[in-house]
């Protein structure tokens, strides 16, 4: 049988060549920029399908996605440092439109004989930014604007048959284009919300220069992936591990929509999970959806391999291979009752995003920030071929398709929770059930009083981790020696970067003395302020 992960890999660039074909993919070639995967999400936006791949994947991995414009994101190098990325002539050879942003506009000029140096200073942040020729690319728009810039090397002449159309404050040349080389350039950052015409400016580039279909939508994915999953499937039995987040539930759904009662859902109470999760899952869909659903109570047997585990990626990989196992055993029952034997399972759904494969290294070159226990942490003897209709979709993708799908407003919108759960939010140590009851009963006080304040929906993730520490404390006139819980609230559009929420004092004030007067074994609350990056989202 062909391994899972390269069966879905095929299944989704079949998929991903479809789209292409029929729309136009473009592709965006990342230099190693913070907002390279932005990039992507706001052409999505703009109702293009885009894909985000390593500069230096091959000439014929570009043309063999028959795109319709590559677009060269920044990226922290200097065009003259040793080492430095570089950029294929033959990508200019493609007769494929070409914008460059940032350190990709820089590659570009001085590829084709512009002058690039760096400047006396710097240019971080918002910037002024004064059109004075608007070509293709910046026509309509207001001669004086704002934008965001991150550089240091800049652009002082364009190429020669290129038109500067635009300066910035320390950035003689902030934009050129060539119309008849059909090649574009821009300084600053559009993808970001501080560049106030930036998606006008990706939308001119997709439809006027590009001639791109806006058709990318939650109507047209689900379309889409249902003929994909019946192509994939056949009349052959699936199941899926239904945790009950928004991404397996979206995919339980597409999947059911596509084959439906080929589908058995395999819910697993791992002991993992936030306060009464579990009833609510089984609830929703066995009793709401009417989707097939098999509950497993497992708590002691993943505790069991838990056991004496204090590293992250370890307890990932632990997870994630008896999540597997407990797939296999149950496919089996499911089989032998149908009279099919433990071959009537074949197909695994599983709800993995396009961000867990970028952070989990899922693309040629790529960097592994984490493994996710649904791309890096599946083991190579699975027996399954695996189900993956979210695999090419941004988080909030994933709601809109789940809105389309008739998801209810309470799980389209439920926070994003680990594959692994409670356990790597138990920092530094074993999860034990002792830690997990704890640390599940301090995130329930604080959802709980999250939507009292009416902020749940305000951000993106609100949890808590439970650090391998212990501080002293007086409570009651007696000296303690408990447990530490962080609090981790952030902001983001897609988690690719993420901000730490500046939530209210008097809310920090009410979660934390709930905590410590609750928990007889907390007596210590402490906040985390870090973005994303330099900080991951999870701790671990």
């Amino acid at each position: 049988m062909t391994s899972g992960a390269a069966t879905a890999d095929v299944a989704v660039a079949e998929g991903r060549n479809g789209l292409a074909q029929a729309r136009g993919e473009v592709v965006v070639l990342d230099y190693g920029g913070q907002y390279s995967q932005l990039i992507a999400r706001r052409i999505r936006d703009c109702g293009v399908f885009s894909e985000l791949l390593p500069h230096h994947v091959s000439i014929e991995d570009v043309r063999k996605r028959r795109p319709r414009g590559i677009v060269l994101s920044g990226g922290p190098a200097s065009v003259y440092a040793p080492g430095a990325p570089r950029l294929e002539r033959e990508l200019l050879e493609l007769g494929v439109p070409v914008l460059g942003i940032c350190y990709g506009m820089q590659l570009l000029v001085h590829e084709l004989g512009g002058r690039v140096e760096q400047a006396d200073v710097g240019e971080f942040g918002r910037s002024d930014l004064t059109i004075t020729e608007p070509g293709v690319l910046l026509a309509g728009m207001p001669s004086e604007q704002t934008c965001w810039m991150s550089h240091r090397d800049t652009v002082f002449e364009a190429p020669e048959g290129f038109t500067a159309l635009a300066s910035s404050t320390a950035s003689p040349v902030a934009a050129v284009e060539s119309q008849e080389r059909s090649i574009y350039g821009i300084q600053f950052h559009p993808e970001v919300v501080h560049t106030p015409y930036g998606q006008e400016i990706l939308t001119r580039f997709l439809t006027e220069v590009c001639g791109c279909e806006r058709t990318w939508s939650p109507s047209s994915i689900v379309q889409e992936q249902i003929a994909r999953i019946r192509k994939q499937v056949g009349d052959g039995q699936v199941i899926c591990g239904l945790s009950g987040g928004v991404d397996s539930s979206v995919a339980a759904l597409l999947v059911h929509r596509a084959v439906g009662d080929q589908l058995t859902c395999v819910f697993v109470d791992h002991g993992l999970m936030r306060k009464d999760e579990g009833e609510q899952v089984i609830g929703a869909f066995r009793d709401t959806f009417k989707v097939p659903l098999v509950a497993v109570d497992a708590e002691q047997r993943f505790l069991s391999k838990l056991k004496g585990i204090t590293e992250p990626e370890a307890k990932r990989k632990a997870i994630g291979e008896e999540f597997i196992r407990v797939f296999e055993e149950e496919a089996s029952k499911i089989a032998g009752q149908a009279g099919g034997g433990a071959e009537g399972v074949r197909f695994l759904v599983q709800g993995t995003l396009y961000s867990d494969v970028i952070e989990s290294g899922g693309g040629t070159g790529a960097a592994t920030i984490k493994s996710h226990h649904n791309v890096g942490g599946l083991p190579e003897d699975m027996a399954f071929e695996l189900v993956e209709p979210l695999r090419a979709l941004f988080k909030d993708e994933v709601r809109a398709v789940g809105a389309e799908l008739g998801l209810p407003e309470r799980l389209v919108w439920r926070q994003p929770f680990p594959g692994p759960g409670l356990a790597i939010r138990v920092v530094g140590g074993e999860a034990t059930k002792e830690r997990l009851d704890v640390l599940r009963e301090a995130d329930h006080i604080l959802q709980e009083e999250i939507r009292k304040a009416g902020l749940y929906r305000e951000l993106w993730q609100s949890f808590c981790v439970l650090p391998d520490v212990r501080t002293v404390g007086v409570q009651g006139d007696e000296r303690t020696y408990g447990y530490v819980v962080v609090i981790r609230a952030v902001t983001s559009d897609d988690a690719m970067t993420a901000d730490w929420a500046r939530l209210p004092y008097d809310l920090l004030e009410t979660i934390a003395s709930r905590m410590i007067n609750e928990l007889r074994e907390v007596n210590r609350v402490v906040l985390d302020i870090t973005s994303k990056p330099p900080g991951t989202i999870e701790w671990e």
